[in-house]
């Protein structure tokens, strides 16, 4: 039987941590499918939902059994529709778990079939969030230690064109 998993999020931007965890699924499941939400209700994205599936596909290039693609509507709807039964989370911190159970629940109240796997980054990654890396590079740091090169640069261009 052939596993396949989807790692759902923003992903604005794609992190060393986002890397790490899809790193770690590829060896637990036979496919990964990295899905971009394409609008994310609560958030506001700096990078559009091409663009940050194009930075997520150049960060996990060299990455075998993984797909990059955008999404629309429920996680569950989307993972179904690809045959995929698992839907990795990635919790770094205690505080993340509430918020990841509550919606590991309410993915098996709406579709039973598909179950949640939680993975933690390696401990040098756990610190690092999208939102950080972003305020990071709008007031000018160096967040070469938390993205792929091409991300990095990205981010220059993103925030010297604000």
């Amino acid at each position: 039987m052939t596993v396949g998993a989807m790692y759902p999020g923003t992903f604005d931007p794609i992190t060393l941590g986002h890397e790490d965890l899809v790193r770690r699924a590829v060896r637990l499941f036979d496919k990964v499918v990295v899905a971009i939400a394409a609008n994310p209700e609560s958030k506001a994205p700096m990078f559009s939902v091409d663009e940050r599936v194009a930075l997520a596909s150049a960060a996990l290039a060299d990455i075998d059994n993984v797909e990059v693609t955008g999404y629309k509507g429920l996680t569950v709807d989307f993972a179904c529709e690809h045959g995929l039964i698992v839907i990795i989370r990635g919790l770094r911190a205690v505080s993340d778990f509430e918020y990841e159970f509550q919606l590991a629940n309410m993915n098996r109240h709406l579709n039973d079939d598909v179950e949640t796997a939680f993975l933690t980054p390696t401990e040098k990654y756990m610190f690092i969030s999208s939102s950080l890396v972003r305020e990071v590079a709008m007031l000018g740091g160096d967040v070469s230690e938390f993205v792929s090169p091409k991300v990095r640069l990205a981010l220059m261009k993103r925030c010297a064109d604000a």
